[in-house]
């Protein structure tokens, strides 16, 4: 039976979880495991989304390197495989591998764990919606530490462990504007990162979109709204920086894309002269970039003012930047991102 100390700290750490994912936060949830459970050393790791790393967010007697080292040696070993189909933590006295042999007989304890003076551990499977983020590992001087109520208690807690491992956001529709049919990406160093729960945008296919993305990235802004085309149908589409309370997928770009048709029955040649014109070009200019006539030129501008009922050519472009009707080019974003 659990004692009110251990009950205590299992709810702080359920509390944590629903915090910032911080440095600090996760550190105290070793601080509060230790509260509750024996240990002398312990790591948090989660699973880095572009490389499939482990990579350490909290230790106690485990430096960053040595964890992440030991980590990358312990997922190929046949325990690992193990960790990751048991409902329960396994223990390192009471379990065995498939083939029946104990941890404890096994190489890597013989040769990573004793070696440090540990007699007993007991690793968890992080999972978060589903998916694998991170593991979690409790080591002990002292043999046969980790019994079934040990290690029930650690299950109990290891769904808040795996909020707080998980590097991957949880996007609210409120907060992003999303719609139904909406699709999301996350966009970080060139890796495209899927959301979970959500279709993954097809615009990040488009290399051009990706010169456009790192031209936003460049401008340090906060968000981008624009129209763009994917597989000959039009899309609504956000940029948005990624600020998360993690310290991980710092730079990241969320990209939320929504079908549409093009507002107010603009033409896409209509589109591109607005959103020159948005950014203080004159019709000669416009006409110049596009190869076309002055009088051309002219002539998307009066049917882009009678198609959106507006008065003038500042009252058009004041609109096309305020509601994101802009299909720019890398060179032009800067003159369009939200700061």
């Amino acid at each position: 039976m659990h004692s009110h100390h251990q009950i205590a700290a299992a709810a702080r750490i359920g509390m944590l979880a629903h915090g910032p994912d911080t440095p600090a936060a996760c550190a105290e949830v070793l601080r509060e495991l230790a509260r509750a459970l024996p240990l002398d050393a312990a790591t948090l790791l989660s699973i880095d989304p572009v490389t499939g790393d482990h990579v350490q967010l909290a230790g106690v007697g485990y430096t960053t390197e040595l964890s992440q080292n030991l980590a990358a040696e312990f997922v190929r070993t046949p325990w690992y495989q193990n960790v990751m189909r048991q409902e329960l933590p396994p223990s390192i006295s009471e379990d065995a591998d498939d083939t029946g042999t104990r941890f404890r007989h096994g190489w890597f304890y013989a040769e990573r764990v004793r070696p440090a003076g540990f007699r007993d551990g007991v690793t968890g499977a992080l999972r978060h919606r589903s998916r694998l983020v991170g593991l979690v590992h409790l080591s002990t001087e002292r043999a046969d530490a980790y019994d079934t109520d040990a290690r029930r208690l650690l299950a109990c807690v290891m769904p808040a462990l795996a909020a707080l491992a998980d590097p991957v956001p949880y996007i609210t529709d409120l907060e992003n504007g999303l719609t139904h049919g909406s699709a999301v990406s996350l966009v970080t160093d060139g890796a495209v990162i899927d959301v979970p729960g959500h279709e993954r945008a097809g615009i990040v296919r488009d290399e051009v979109f990706h010169e456009l993305l790192g031209a936003f990235t460049g401008t340090g802004g906060r968000r981008l709204r624009l129209l763009w085309p994917v597989d000959g149908d039009w899309r609504r589409v956000t940029l948005q920086r990624y600020l998360p309370g993690s310290h991980r997928l710092t730079g990241a770009v969320l990209v939320v894309e929504t079908p549409t048709e093009l507002p107010y029955g603009l033409s896409p040649r209509e589109l591109e002269v607005l959103t020159r014109a948005a950014t203080g070009q004159t019709n000669q200019a416009i006409a110049q970039a596009l190869y076309l006539a002055p009088r051309t030129v002219h002539t998307h501008m009066e049917h882009l003012l009678r198609k959106t009922g507006t008065a003038s050519r500042a009252e058009a472009t004041a609109l096309a930047v305020r509601d994101g009707l802009l299909r720019p080019a890398p060179d032009q974003v800067a003159r369009f991102v939200e700061r």
